[in-house]
C-alpha cells in the first residue's frame, strides 16, 4: 500500500513514526485501508510500509466482535500533538462514536511512535504506553520493522513472547477483500 502522497502538512522535521489500526465494525478490514488512504491523501504521512491485517481477539474489554488489526510505518512532517489531531479528526471523520473504553470502534488510529524521543503529555505518551503489551500492535509490528527498537526494547523479541496468542492473517478472496483466514 505504500505509495507517494505529493505534500506532507507540517512545518517540522521529517520524522518515522509507527501507527496501529484497529477496527471491530462494519467492513472491518475496509475500515483499516480507508484509514490509511486517509492519512495519506491529507498529508498526515507518507506510507513507507503496511503490516497485514490480522483478525484478533478483543483486548481490555472483551464482550465485544474480534478485531482487524493492522500496523504502518511513516514519515510526517507533523509534531506529535499535530499528529494526534489528525488522526482523531480521520476517526470522527469515518464515523467513529464514543464508546466505553477498549469497547467496538469502527476505526481506532493509534500513534505508536514518534522518531526515536519519547514525548510526555495528559493527551499522549510516546511510546505508545500499552504497545509492549498488545500482541495486536508487536506482531503486525513485528512483520514490517523486525528490526526496531523503541525504548531500548526490540520489537521482534517483544513479538515472540506472544508466539501463542490466537492472532492469525486475514486472506484476500477473489473479489479483492480481505477475510480471517488461517495463517
Amino acid at each position: 500500500m505504500p505509495s507517494h502522497s505529493p505534500e506532507l502538512l507540517g512545518a517540522g522535521q521529517r520524522t518515522q513514526i509507527g501507527l496501529g489500526l484497529g477496527s471491530n465494525i462494519g467492513d472491518k478490514a475496509g475500515n483499516i485501508r480507508r484509514a490509511l488512504n486517509l492519512l495519506e491523501e491529507r498529508g498526515i504521512v507518507r506510507l513507507t510500509a503496511v503490516s497485514s491485517i490480522y483478525r484478533t481477539a478483543p483486548w481490555g474489554f472483551v464482550e465485544q466482535d474480534f478485531f482487524a488489526n493492522a500496523c504502518a510505518l511513516g514519515e510526517t512532517l507533523l509534531e506529535p500533538l499535530e499528529l494526534l489531531a489528525a488522526t482523531t479528526a480521520i476517526e470522527r471523520d469515518m464515523g467513529r462514536e464514543p464508546t466505553v473504553r477498549w469497547g467496538p470502534r469502527l476505526i481506532d488510529v493509534d500513534i505508536l511512535f514518534h522518531g526515536d524521543a519519547s514525548f510526555q503529555h495528559e493527551q499522549l505518551n510516546l511510546p505508545h504506553k500499552d504497545l509492549f503489551n498488545r500482541a495486536f500492535v508487536l506482531i503486525p509490528l513485528a512483520e514490517i520493522a523486525p528490526s526496531l527498537s523503541l525504548s531500548g526494547r526490540s520489537i521482534q523479541e517483544a513479538a515472540a513472547g506472544f508466539a501463542a496468542e490466537p492472532i492469525e492473517k486475514w486472506s484476500i478472496d477473489e473479489s479483492g477483500t480481505q477475510s480471517a483466514g488461517e495463517s
